[in-house]
């Protein structure tokens, strides 16, 4: 039986449709099938979805070729989520050498037509100075396009430049009031720099059960700093009460995910018992990763602990090369800390 030839845009538009709703049930296959039927006679829509297959792998092997050719076509149409993920492809180097000429080539096609990933990822070019001068004023215009439009982290970032005064007059009220608004909607950034402003109480008033709340909701979402500042006021008993096992379990979260001060404050905790068996060796393993990593107070740590055999085999050649790293002081210095101790 002969195919029905497809010659109308309502049948493209209804094949297009189609598709999405396979995409919506997970049957790659066939949505693949709909959109190159409809990408095939110039379905802008549709070249964008075969695009993003392509892309992600879904329903095809995975071809940034492909993809970036898809995307093309319905870019050069005007489809403005094509051309803000071609400007994402080029600014990442995905199948195509990072190219941040193009990438703002593009996502100032898309931005200027209201769209507001482009919007944002252009503002973010503007603010790091990715293939253009750096330029907080055009960071601030564009990033606030995309805040005022609902995007959440664009919202941190206008947040950010209102707190620093980058491309706009430092105002902390819009600072917090943008922080809480990106946090409200789950950015983890948001919600930390929310918590630290009430917790440092500088530029607004001191609250430290606000820190505790926004801390935590960070925290829990993988954020590091606030598992290590979350930590901290467990440890001290601020705005919450003291608890040294809540102290040493943010801690460590945030030790295993390679924050050098948690790193640091954990070993510390094992080496002075706070809350835990006291324990040289864990405390040395602790100490060890946050002065590889450059923690001055840890690399004199070590330095002590291989001088005095806290934990480890005394070892003075040791104790000298960490003591060395953590201080910069000449060696003559430490020959006589070490021989006189």
């Amino acid at each position: 039986m002969k195919e029905k030839a497809i010659d109308t845009d309502k049948s493209l538009e209804e094949l297009f449709s189609q598709g999405m709703s396979f995409i919506h049930a997970e049957d790659y296959s066939s949505a693949f099938d709909c959109f190159s039927k409809s990408a095939e006679v110039g379905h802008a829509k549709a070249q964008f979805s075969l695009g993003v297959m392509y892309l992600s792998g879904d329903g095809v092997e995975q071809d940034y070729a492909q993809a970036l050719s898809w995307f093309r076509k319905a870019a050069e149409a005007g489809d403005t989520d094509a051309q803000c993920n071609i400007g994402l492809m080029y600014r990442n180097g995905e199948g195509v050498e990072k190219d941040y000429t193009q990438a703002l080539s593009w996502f100032l096609k898309a931005a200027e037509e209201g769209h507001i990933d482009a919007q944002y990822n252009l503002g973010v070019m503007y603010r790091n100075g990715e293939g253009v001068k750096l330029d907080f004023v055009q960071a601030f215009s564009w990033i606030r396009k995309a805040a005022e439009a609902g995007y959440a982290d664009a919202q941190h970032k206008l947040g950010l430049l209102y707190r620093y005064g980058k491309g706009v007059k430092q105002d902390f009220v819009l600072a917090l009031f943008w922080y809480r608004k990106a946090a409200e909607a789950g950015v983890a950034d948001a919600q930390f720099n929310l918590g630290l402003m009430y917790h440092i109480g500088k530029e607004v008033k001191q609250d430290n059960a606000q820190a505790l709340y926004w801390y935590r909701k960070a925290a829990e979402a993988g954020n590091t700093n606030a598992q290590l500042n979350l930590g901290f006021l467990y440890y001290a008993g601020i705005g919450v009460k003291q608890d040294y096992a809540q102290a040493l379990s943010w801690f460590r979260k945030a030790a295993e995910a390679g924050h050098i001060e948690a790193q640091y404050n954990l070993g510390a905790m094992y080496e002075d018992g706070d809350g835990v068996e006291q324990d040289l060796a864990q405390a040395l393993s602790w100490y060890w990763k946050a002065a590889e990593a450059g923690k001055a107070g840890a690399q004199y740590k070590l330095g002590i602990m291989y001088q005095q055999g806290q934990g480890v085999k005394r070892d003075f050649v040791q104790a000298i090369s960490w003591y060395l790293k953590g201080t910069g002081v000449t060696m003559r210095k430490f020959f006589v800390r070490l021989w006189t101790a």
